[in-house]
């Protein structure tokens, strides 16, 4: 693959299907954008890793839901790594790039920075969220965090919540060219039976503690195309996924030439965030002037950070809230 070729393809979210068998995917390769995502924060190795994971989730699901705003992906747990959030912002236009935010929350003086990520996640919860805009009830879908990893714990959702037989392979690390600093880098493939042909479960899950998995949802009919999806996937390398070599296409048209590969227009993501001083107002717009009071620092004013990139905003005390004196340009309400 040539340079042109390869910077044509990074930061993309390419939607396939496998006509043989009932079969669709995403292919998802993250670079500038994952790279932007972690420079907003210095987080450990392992805090990194868990981010990284999840920001390729959230661009391989997001982009198989048809998304007029916001998906969010949430991880909370009692564990050293407390929390980790993502959205994926739907394009504001045609052609326009979905956006990636995240942000994670540890305690370190409990994490071990040089161990292993998932297990630092601990107990908790999987949450998938999607916010379709003013006048749209949000849908909320949760699961329990089990079976080694956040991929996993997608894979359980998609079972228990939407009853789609679903599997992800995901690669992700920092990497290094000739005459280059390091960078992130991240690649997966998603593959989930059609909706139309995922029948509906019969009897209890046989995955961790009692959950739905994929193979309780895979009938006769299903079972062989799907398990012959899943070998095929299983043959992928980790430089496959991240590599600059081999294009999704070819990567596709490599893995499942005979399931007869269709794919649709790739999809441009990028990092961006959502955060604006209006915005903030807004939220604050609740508080009565005795509330601002209580966040009014002794400098005079009200300070609010975004988690996602950092943005730091100020605001006179008088200007916020339901009880506000003064207009945001400062002149008297």
């Amino acid at each position: 693959m040539t340079l042109t070729t390869k910077l044509a393809w990074d930061d993309t979210v390419l939607p396939f299907q496998l006509d043989r068998s009932d079969v669709r995917g995403r292919v998802a390769r993250l670079d500038t954008t994952l790279d932007k995502i972690l420079e907003q924060h210095d987080y450990p190795a392992p805090v990194e890793a868990m981010v990284a994971e999840m920001a390729l989730l959230t661009a391989l699901i997001g982009q198989t839901i048809k998304l007029r705003w916001k998906l969010s992906l949430q991880v909370r747990s009692d564990g050293p790594i407390r929390l980790i959030a993502t959205d994926f912002l739907a394009p504001s236009a045609e052609g326009e790039p979905a956006r990636i935010r995240a942000y994670a929350s540890y305690d370190a003086e409990r994490l071990d920075p040089n161990g292993a990520g998932f297990p630092q996640v601990g107990s908790g919860y999987f949450a998938i969220l999607i916010d379709q805009g003013p006048d749209m009830t949000p849908y909320q879908g949760i699961t329990p965090l089990t079976a080694g990893s956040l991929s996993a714990c997608a894979e359980a959702y998609f079972a228990q919540s939407e009853q789609l037989p679903t599997k992800f392979q995901l690669s992700y690390g920092k990497a290094q060219e000739p005459g280059h600093e390091p960078s992130w880098r991240a690649g997966g493939v998603m593959v989930q039976v059609m909706p139309e042909a995922s029948p509906e479960a019969k009897g209890g899950g046989s995955g961790e503690e009692g959950l739905l998995s994929a193979e309780d949802l895979v009938d006769d009919d299903m079972a062989e195309d799907w398990n012959r999806a899943l070998i095929f996937l299983d043959t992928v390398d980790e430089m496959e996924l991240i590599g600059p070599h081999v294009s999704p296409t070819d990567l596709l048209v490599r893995l499942f030439h005979e399931e007869r590969p269709r794919v649709f227009d790739a999809q441009p993501v990028s990092f961006g965030c959502t955060c604006s001083e209006d915005r903030v107002r807004q939220s604050l717009s609740i508080y009565s002037a005795k509330d601002i009071g209580h966040m009014t620092t002794d400098e005079g004013k009200v300070t609010a950070d975004c988690q996602f990139c950092g943005a730091h905003y100020e605001f006179d005390p008088l200007t916020l809230g339901f009880e506000a004196e003064k207009e945001p340009d400062g002149t008297p309400r």
